[in-house]
């Protein structure tokens, strides 16, 4: 497995290595933002770990620039530990977040768990007819290709990712739209309308739950 660490403090970088190096990791360095991004965008990394204190170029801007182009997953580092920066780092897409000083055996048992999770996620899902490819963003209904917009892919998505799980429309709102999202509940309830109309014949995989939200149901999942 391939890592990039990206760090302002030399210490930290090698403190890192000398754990990943144990696992026998393959690990290439960055110390700062700029550097980052010039390699990301050159060599492909099964995960990135961030600092977001740095010179010349943040963690945060770094971060967006890499998955402006490619689908890495991210842990960030840092000193502070507020629940804004995490939120900041959580809408970009990062995997996880470690507060300095932190544990290089947590760490690494961190890394282990995200890419366990890329390596057996499947890309795709199927629900009797319906079809989802999560590389290309292709939905199909009986073999046919059906057209969402993205909004309605991140939110068909997301009830994939939590089949069988009541979700509130604040959750809904949160990780599909983000923690800046100025509208109201009905926006939720008539993207769900929209969706179930596309689904057709399985728009009833999405059910409502009074009160609260709704719940993508289906006992038999499938992944190819």
């Amino acid at each position: 497995m391939k890592v990039l660490v990206v760090d302002d403090e030399a210490l930290i970088r090698d403190v890192i290595k000398e754990y990943l190096y144990l696992e026998n990791y393959e690990v290439r360095e960055a110390q700062n933002g700029i550097e980052a991004v010039e390699l990301a965008l050159k060599e492909d990394f099964d995960i990135i770990i961030m600092d977001i204190m740095m010179p010349k170029m943040d963690g945060y801007t770094a971060c967006q620039k890499i998955k402006m182009h490619k689908d890495v997953p991210f842990i960030f580092l840092s000193a502070r530990g507020e629940e804004y920066d995490k939120l900041i780092g959580f809408n970009l897409g990062i995997d996880d977040y470690v507060t300095k000083p932190f544990s290089p055996k947590e760490l690494v048992a961190r890394i282990k768990a995200i890419t366990k999770r890329k390596e057996t996620k499947s890309a795709i899902y199927t629900f009797g007819g319906l079809k989802i490819d999560d590389v290309a963003h292709d939905v199909y209904i009986d073999n046919e290709k059906i057209y969402l917009t993205p909004k309605e892919y991140d939110l068909l998505k997301f009830f994939v990712d939590n089949k069988n799980v009541a979700l509130s429309r604040d959750k809904l709102i949160s990780n599909i739209w983000g923690y800046d999202f100025d509208g109201d509940d009905r926006t939720i309830d008539t993207h769900v309308k929209t969706l179930r109309k596309r689904l057709g014949k399985y728009k009833d995989l999405i059910v409502t739950i009074r009160s609260m939200g709704y719940k993508f149901i289906y006992e038999e999942e499938k992944n190819d």
